[in-house]
């Protein structure tokens, strides 16, 4: 049991900073202007970056890896256990992108336009709150709210003559 205590306790904090760190790299993107000053430029393009280098990825790392090892360590496996991982999935995709726009604004001073706070914050605080809804919940959803090609295996070979290094 301490196992999965230790586990579930590490996935918890790691994702409180990796959410935590996508809102608010969206509202530290948001105050980029070309019409700052170099030094001030400077400084808030240095505090994105390390935010997003130093900070949110290393949580999102943490916690994915965390909640995949609680994942089978408990044997979740049901139907929600996959909605949860499709919001996840969304935060992933919002990471990236955020991390795409610290990259453009520190390669383009001044030329690239950051995506909008609300935006970023509307396609991610949703998704957080729907992978904490349904992991709290744990809804019994019927069997079937997965295509079958979801539910077995499909025994089929890869479509690669070799398993990539």
């Amino acid at each position: 049991m301490g196992l999965i205590v230790a586990l579930k306790t590490l996935h918890i904090a790691a994702l409180i900073l990796w959410c935590a760190g996508l809102v608010g790299l969206a509202l530290m993107l948001q105050a980029h202007h070309p019409r700052h000053s170099q030094l001030d430029y400077g400084r808030l393009r240095r505090l994105t970056h390390y935010s997003y280098t130093r900070l949110a990825t290393p949580a999102a790392v943490v916690a994915i890896a965390a909640g995949t090892g609680l994942a089978f360590a408990r044997g979740v496996f049901e139907p929600w256990f996959f909605l949860k991982l499709a919001a996840v999935g969304l935060l992933v995709c919002v990471h990236a992108w955020l991390g795409l726009a610290v990259s453009k604004i520190g390669e383009t001073t001044g030329q690239h336009a950051p995506p909008a706070a609300w935006l970023v914050l509307a396609l991610a605080l949703p998704a957080m709150a729907v992978a904490l809804l349904l992991v709290l919940a744990k809804p019994a959803l019927p069997g079937d709210a997965l295509p079958e090609a979801l539910q077995s295996p499909r025994y089929r070979p890869l479509p690669v003559d070799e398993t990539p290094i």
